[in-house]
This record gives C-alpha cells, sequence and structure tokens, in this order.
C-alpha cells in the first residue's frame, strides 16, 4: 500500500498466484487453526438470544459476552509480544491455544451468565496470543514471499468470520451450548497439528517490553490510525453485537445472515479492497468506506425488518474493505517494527470493541431500538474525519517505510 494515499503497490495477486496453495503442512497447519480463532468472533451472534433465554439474562447482559472478550485482547495486546520475543513464536501460539480450549470448555458449561462472561475473557487472552503472533509465523513459513502469505491470511480471516456464524447457527439450534464445546474440540485440533508440524520460529535480536507499545503511539500516524480506527470498531460491534436482538431470529435464519455477512467481508477483504486501493488510493477508499458504512448502518436501524436483514449482510462489504486497508495502513505509517505497531495500534482500536457491546443495549434502555444505531453512524462519520483531518500525518514517511517494510515480517492487526 502507498501511505500517500496512492495506488498500491503491485498486486498480491500476481504474486502470490503461483505459491498460495503450494504451502508447507506447517503453513496449512496454523491457517487453519486461525480460521477456528476468528470463528470465535462471531460464534456467537446466532445464539445471543438463545444464551439469553437460557440463562435469563438481559441483551446487555449477554452482550457483556464481547465486552470481556475485547476489553481482555486490548490489554493482552501490551503482553503478546513481551511473551513471544521471549518464549518464541510457537510456544505463544500453543499457549493461546491451549488457554482458548480450555475456557471455550468451561464457557459450555457455564451455570450463569457471570461465568460465562468470565470464561469468554480467558478464552479472548488465548485468542489474542494466538492471533497476534500467527502472521508473523505464516509469513516465516510460507513460500511465495510475504503477499502469499498476509493474503493466505486474510483468507484465513474472512473464511473464519464467514464460518463462525453457521457453526453458532447449527450446533446452537440444539443447544446454546455445543458451539463452545465445538469451538473447544476444533482448537484441540490445532494445538495438535501445530505441536506435530510447526517448527520452533526465531526470537527476534531484540526483546520487547510491556511499553514498547505505548510508545510507539507516539507517532503521529499510527496515533491517528488507532484513533480513527477506535471510532470504526465501534461501529462495527455494534453490527456484530447488538444486531441480532434486533433482528430477533431463529439461530439457522441469525446464523444464515451473519454467514452472507462474513461472505462478503471474506470477498471484499481479499479481492475487492486491494483493487479499490490501485485504482483509487488507500485513504479515499477508507473515507469513502466508512461514509457509507455509516448509512448502511442508518437503513439497519430505521428500515424494515427486510431492509435491516439486507443492511447488516451489505455491512460485511464495507467491514471487509475497511479491514484491509486498516491493517496496510497501520503497519506502514510509523517507524516502529511491526509487531510492535500492531500491539499499540490494537490496545487502542479494540477499546472500542468492548465498549460497543456493552453500550448499544444502554443506548437502547436510555431511547429507543434505532439510537444505537444513529451513534454508530456518527462513529464511522468521525473515523472517517479522523482519515481526513489527519491525511498528511498518515502518509509521513511514506517511501521509507515502506522499503523499510518490504524485508519486515509482520503481525496483522485484525487480531480477532
Amino acid at each position: 500500500m502507498s501511505s500517500t494515499g496512492g495506488p498500491a503497490e503491485g498486486d498480491p495477486f500476481e504474486a502470490g498466484a503461483g505459491g498460495i496453495l503450494r504451502q508447507p503442512r506447517a503453513v496449512w497447519a496454523t491457517a487453519g487453526a486461525a480460521v477456528v480463532a476468528f470463528m470465535g468472533i462471531g460464534l456467537v451472534d446466532p445464539i445471543l438470544p438463545s444464551i439469553a433465554q437460557g440463562l435469563e439474562a438481559t441483551p446487555g447482559e449477554v452482550s457483556l459476552l464481547f465486552t470481556s472478550y475485547f476489553l481482555i485482547t486490548a490489554v493482552a495486546m501490551l503482553v503478546t509480544g513481551f511473551v513471544s520475543s521471549r518464549i518464541g513464536g510457537k510456544k505463544t501460539l500453543l499457549a493461546g491455544l491451549a488457554l482458548v480450549v480450555v475456557f471455550a470448555a468451561l464457557a459450555g458449561t457455564s451455570g450463569s451468565v457471570d461465568q460465562l462472561v468470565g470464561f469468554r475473557a480467558g478464552w479472548g487472552l488465548g485468542n489474542a496470543l494466538f492471533v497476534s503472533t500467527s502472521l508473523a509465523v505464516i509469513v516465516g513459513a510460507a513460500a511465495g514471499g510475504s503477499a502469499a502469505a498476509i493474503l493466505l491470511y486474510e483468507s484465513a480471516l474472512g473464511l473464519g468470520m464467514a464460518c463462525g456464524p453457521l457453526l453458532g447457527a447449527v450446533l446452537g439450534n440444539a443447544s446454546w451450548r455445543y458451539p463452545f464445546f465445538g469451538t473447544a474440540a476444533l482448537m484441540a485440533v490445532g494445538f495438535l497439528a501445530v505441536t506435530a508440524l510447526l517448527k520452533e520460529q526465531p526470537k527476534p535480536a531484540r526483546k520487547t517490553s510491556l511499553l514498547d507499545p505505548l510508545k510507539a503511539l507516539g507517532h503521529g500516524g499510527l496515533a491517528s490510525a488507532a484513533a480513527s480506527a477506535f471510532f470504526y470498531n465501534y461501529t462495527f460491534f455494534t453490527v456484530l453485537a447488538f444486531t441480532p436482538f434486533v433482528l430477533d431470529m431463529t439461530p439457522y435464519k441469525s446464523g444464515a445472515v451473519f454467514f452472507a455477512w462474513g461472505v462478503l467481508l471474506a470477498v471484499f477483504s481479499v479481492l475487492v479492497a486491494p483493487r479499490l486501493q490501485q485504482r483509487l488510493g488507500s485513504l479515499k477508499v477508507l473515507a469513502g468506506s466508512l461514509v457509507l458504512l455509516a448509512a448502511d448502518v442508518l437503513l439497519i436501524g430505521y428500515g424494515n425488518h427486510a431492509a435491516a436483514i439486507a443492511g447488516t449482510i451489505a455491512s460485511g462489504a464495507f467491514i471487509g474493505v475497511n479491514n484491509t486497508v486498516y491493517t496496510e495502513l497501520a503497519l506502514g505509517v510509523s517507524d516502529a517494527p511491526r509487531p510492535v505497531a500492531s500491539a499499540g495500534y490494537n490496545f487502542v482500536r479494540w477499546f472500542a470493541a468492548a465498549a460497543a457491546p456493552y453500550f448499544a443495549p444502554k443506548i437502547e434502555e436510555w431511547s429507543d431500538p434505532r439510537m444505537p444505531f444513529v451513534v454508530a453512524a456518527v462513529t464511522a462519520v468521525l473515523g472517517a474525519a479522523v482519515v481526513a483531518v489527519r491525511r498528511k500525518s498518515l502518509t509521513h514517511e511514506a517511501e521509507e517505510l515502506e522499503t523499510r517494510h518490504a524485508t519486515e515480517d509482520g503481525v496483522s492487526v485484525f487480531a480477532g
């Protein structure tokens, strides 16, 4: 991506076309585990009403499943680099996978919503350790260069986001507990695959301190990207965590809606966004997509039931574009090492992912069901405004940083 807002350099599909499917088994094992890890984000979407009914909880209480998950994920971003730079990539991946297996299984045994929220917090810690390290591992082990590796990782992200609601619907139709047990089983398989197939990755020459990600935010470009992503994530997770209650559908129907949403997210993230960047420039694409997302969430809030369904599915397209552009922007705008820049950026943005599921039901209680979407539309526009106002900071030192980052391994900023 050109940090100047111009067309992205090259075509990732040309770079990866010859090698994207010809990867070592270790890469496929890590990518497969990443699919399941990202499935955990949307897994509970179709079963939120069922959980509320089964545990006699309010929508606000059930939405804390997202809040606890992402609050711990945000704080854990300060820890993941500290851990992986000391014990290595493979051990960090396995530690994250083990935590997910344990806490996902415990979530399925919950007898109250408080227990479930607590177990989701532990799950969030495990997911943070895994997904914050997995791209660096994939890039280090992949054939075909970093472009092919990143494309494979983004594909895993999109597939996981699409299949999570589907798995939640299929298993959750029998019992809301089964999706949690299913995730624990799949992650256990991933743990065994990574153990058997992935060799230990070399440790970085310099160990990362707990304060390095916060120091990285002193760079104006990275701070601006994080601030814009903070507002965007509030919109994103209002759609993901609050919309299921507005749609009020059976697990199967809700799962189908969010599966379609996830498919659009994957297609636009991997196939459409890079081409739009090449044609229009990254910052224009990002600002335009945020404004369109704002209009879309207003459609969800003010349209009839059919319009709300259509708007929910369509939001996947804008979210997919935004995810890809933010990823490249945050990793390419500052002079900090990619893992450190990613950790600082995620530390900021995931707080919004934790806030939206908590505040959206509260706002509904204080006003009406439309107002949470009005707030979400405003935050999307604020994200676009940050991009416009801070354009110079977001394009600072573009040529030098692109050259430097072309030879570095990185960590994805979409650490779900």
